[in-house]
């Protein structure tokens, strides 16, 4: 959005090129639910900005004028996209912390995040009366001790701990957001920072055969995030083209494959996962307690009305029978092999 080097005062900051095709989109989506939240993460801050400078791999400069201006560099996201006629109702610092990659990417530590964050992030956006709140995310550090015997950044203490327990960076922090190797961390956050609310805020994409089994993988990823906190679960790739590709060559999985030859949509596995956690379960909804062996395949929800809904998985190659019991009733259901399944209780 600024590509003008030593421009620390944002004179030419633009999002012009967000005008080509990703504002249309947002409007389009806006228009088929006006009650979408929208959050926003950078991969690179401009290249000025970093050492190498270059969009992929490398860091921020952390100099007192550079790091003033990328916080005015958000600011000025934030107000752009108002005027567009958008609401960005979070953003998230850096994507991916810990990739130091060939695709846009910044490298940050805990340390630095705290400090971007406490002075110069959150004294900028209520400097300008933003009321878009600020994430600490998106974490993709491993959290488990093995991890920090090979001196491996851990989501948790190195990350999460180390910002929030900082008062004055804590102040400005309304959420956490983790994904891939960050899932690992996202039990001991909630423990310890309860009041917050947490996302999953990337989901794991596969390798473009958008198949059955990996789509039991990622049903297990929803389980164990909304098991573990989570208010919120991301998905990616919404739509791709059969076999879809990202610009540094990595096939990847979607909910939907569109053939650019017929235009038709085809609903893949992962669809149907969503469907199973999205379709019933609506924004307001409270994960509440189930107990018994089924437990570890399934999470239960209570809606705003009082509707219960349990979104289960039948993992084994056979039909398995299921008792689901609320109160005095118990209610016998069979879940096919291998199977999603959604069971919802009137209120």
């Amino acid at each position: 959005h600024n590509e003008t080097d030593g421009d620390v005062e944002m004179k030419h900051f633009s999002i012009e090129r967000d005008q080509q095709y990703l504002i249309p989109f947002i409007r389009e989506a806006l228009q088929l639910n006006p009650n979408l939240k929208l959050f926003a993460s950078p991969w690179s801050p401009p290249t000025w900005m970093k050492s190498p400078k270059a969009y992929n791999y490398g860091t921020l400069r952390w100099e007192k004028d550079i790091l003033k201006a990328y916080a005015l560099y958000f600011v000025k996201f934030v107000q752009a996209y108002r005027e567009a006629g958008i609401t960005i109702h979070q953003i998230h610092v850096q994507n991916e912390v810990i990739a130091d990659q060939k695709f846009p990417s910044c490298v940050w530590t805990g340390e630095q995040l705290r400090e971007f964050i406490r002075d110069y992030l959150g004294p900028a956006f209520e400097e300008h009366g933003l009321d878009t709140e600020i994430w600490l995310g998106t974490i993709n550090a491993p959290d488990p001790w093995e991890e920090l015997m090979k001196k491996t950044s851990t989501g948790f203490d190195e990350y999460a701990h180390t910002v929030l327990s900082d008062p004055e960076a804590y102040k400005y922090i309304k959420g956490v957001g983790y994904q891939w190797a960050g899932k690992n961390a996202i039990q001991r956050t909630v423990a310890s920072y309860p009041e917050l609310r947490y996302m999953q805020t990337e989901n794991e994409c596969g390798n473009g055969e958008n198949s059955w089994d990996y789509a039991k993988y990622v049903y297990n990823l929803y389980q164990h995030y909304f098991s573990n906190g989570v208010n919120a679960y991301i998905y990616w790739n919404m739509v791709l083209e059969p076999k879809g590709k990202s610009t540094w060559g990595w096939e990847q999985n979607s909910m939907i494959t569109v053939d650019p030859a017929d235009r038709k949509p085809v609903l893949n596995p992962e669809y149907y996962v969503m469907k199973h956690f999205s379709h019933f379960v609506l924004p307001g909804a409270r994960r509440i307690g189930l107990r018994g062996s089924w437990t570890g395949n399934a999470v239960a929800f209570k809606n705003t009305d009082g509707q219960r809904v349990v979104v289960i998985a039948n993992p084994f190659k056979e039909s398995r029978v299921l008792n689901l019991s609320l109160g005095e009733t118990t209610h016998r259901l069979e879940l096919e092999p291998e199977s999603f399944n959604t069971i919802v209780i009137p209120s």
